[in-house]
């Protein structure tokens, strides 16, 4: 609980922390909107491919002009100020910088970021959880190697968990279950670009209206169910939890039924196994909104080991089963990028991460949406051919399964149902591609890992 302290002996030493940026949209509009705010931080260099988008960004979040007018990195260096660029590696390359972020949400983008940083020994914050699912396990060793730090993002929900996890863990307690709250029916995971707005906010045309510069692929793969498995992935290979057979169920949960319903099936709850990810649905199966909601915030539930441990859940008035034996903890919100200082601080202060994948336990495959006919060509994350399913790594190794972060801009070979996970023998792909080399790689890796421990 020292981070701003050491913030500040690195400023009062005139060597604040050096940050490049790599990505100027919502997420990394939030985090710079508080840089300039934070005591030992220095925004070296932001790399993004639409300069103009950088530079609205800066102006919405309040930046004054002089502030990213360096006209080179080293000029930003000497000044104190901020330069501008299209070019991701120079940045990533600038003498004296400490940390990367990635914020571009483009798997392959991060993926090559993160390695391109290790290079130059730089630690990486991956706000892009897209490739930390893709091929996080793999990065977080390449980073180990390089004697740097490999990060998820705080303020984003993975690392919130995290910190909850290892909250309980610490405290001696047998975690249970951990995730995160959204809003969810069945019938979401056929959800396209041209719905997503009538049921991420159910049908509200005033909060459609609000949004009609946003994305709509974006915001469906949150709909669509893909960035729940994406994130609960990442939380899997972070902590160990590991993913139930059959993926996510959404169960409809208010904060105050937690406890009841993420334990296990033989104490009464829903989950088929402990230690496990879930995501809890905001709404019933009828479609009426759950008051006391989690949509927005993260929980982690666990288990008393004694006797007395139960008492004391009792006595300090924690929510808990109808055995007193499964509690929770949970947050009800998280603020994304305002939040990222975090993470930034953390790695360059404590060269410790805000959670990293430790394992390969959690997988997102791609799954079809509606028939697909043979030659179509796959959108990947909320679009509108396929969606993203957790499962266990080892079964989608098991089954061939495509990577959501790699069912994009590929052709099918042959007719694919509705529902059906899609294989890598199903599709056309570039096995030369460097991003596929890289997965390929990994799941190369972590399968001789698991045949030497067995």
């Amino acid at each position: 609980m020292n981070l701003h302290k050491l913030l500040t002996e690195r400023a009062a030493a005139n060597n604040p922390v050096r940050v490049g940026l790599i990505g100027a949209g919502k997420f990394g509009s939030m985090y710079l909107s508080q840089a300039l705010e934070t005591t030992g931080i220095h925004i070296l260099g932001i790399a993004d491919l639409k300069l103009e988008r950088a530079r609205a960004s800066l102006a919405r979040v309040g930046w004054p002009e002089e502030q990213y007018a360096a006209h080179s990195l080293a000029a930003a260096r000497r000044h104190g100020t901020t330069h501008l660029t299209e070019d991701a590696e120079s940045l990533i390359a600038a003498d004296g910088l400490d940390v990367v972020i990635d914020a571009t949400g483009n798997p392959a983008a991060g993926i090559r970021h993160a390695l391109l940083a290790f290079e130059h020994g730089r630690h990486m914050v991956m706000v892009n959880v897209e490739a930390d699912v893709l091929a996080g396990p793999l990065l977080a060793r390449r980073a180990a190697e390089a004697g740097v730090v490999y990060s998820l993002a705080y303020g984003d929900q993975p690392a919130l968990i995290c910190e909850l996890v290892d909250w309980a863990r610490t405290a001696g307690l047998e975690v249970i279950a951990a995730g995160k709250g959204t809003r969810y029916q069945p019938h979401f995971h056929q959800s396209t670009p041209d719905t997503v707005w009538d049921y991420y906010y159910g049908g509200a045309r005033a909060n459609r209206e609000r949004l009609l510069d946003a994305n709509p692929q974006m915001f469906n793969s949150f709909i669509d169910g893909t960035k729940s498995g994406i994130e609960m992935a990442a939380v899997a290979n972070a902590t160990g939890l590991e993913p139930q057979f059959g993926g996510l169920t959404f169960p409809p949960a208010a904060i105050d039924e937690l406890p009841e319903i993420l334990k296990p099936r033989e104490d009464g709850g829903q989950l088929v196994r402990r230690g496990t990810v879930e995501v809890v649905s905001s709404d019933r199966r009828d479609g009426s909104p759950i008051p006391n909601h989690l949509r927005w915030g993260v929980y982690v539930t666990f288990a008393a080991g004694r006797d007395y441990t139960a008492r004391c859940f009792n006595e300090y008035g924690l929510l808990t089963d109808s055995t007193g034996r499964y509690s929770a903890l949970w947050r009800p919100f998280h603020l994304i990028g305002l939040e990222l200082g975090i993470s930034v601080a953390s790695v360059a202060l404590r060269k410790e991460p805000t959670g990293a994948a430790t394992g390969w336990l959690g997988d997102v495959v791609a799954v079809a949406k509606t028939n697909l006919h043979e030659g179509r060509l796959l959108d990947g994350e909320g679009g509108f051919t396929v969606w993203g399913k957790l499962m266990p790594a080892g079964e989608s190794l098991a089954i061939g399964g495509l990577p959501i972060g790699l069912a994009h801009g590929v052709k099918l070979k042959r007719p694919i149902a509705a529902g059906e996970v899609i294989r890598w023998a199903d599709v056309d792909f570039n096995a030369e591609d460097p991003t596929v080399r890289f997965r390929r790689e990994m799941e190369r890796a972590f399968t001789d890992d698991q045949v030497a421990a067995e």
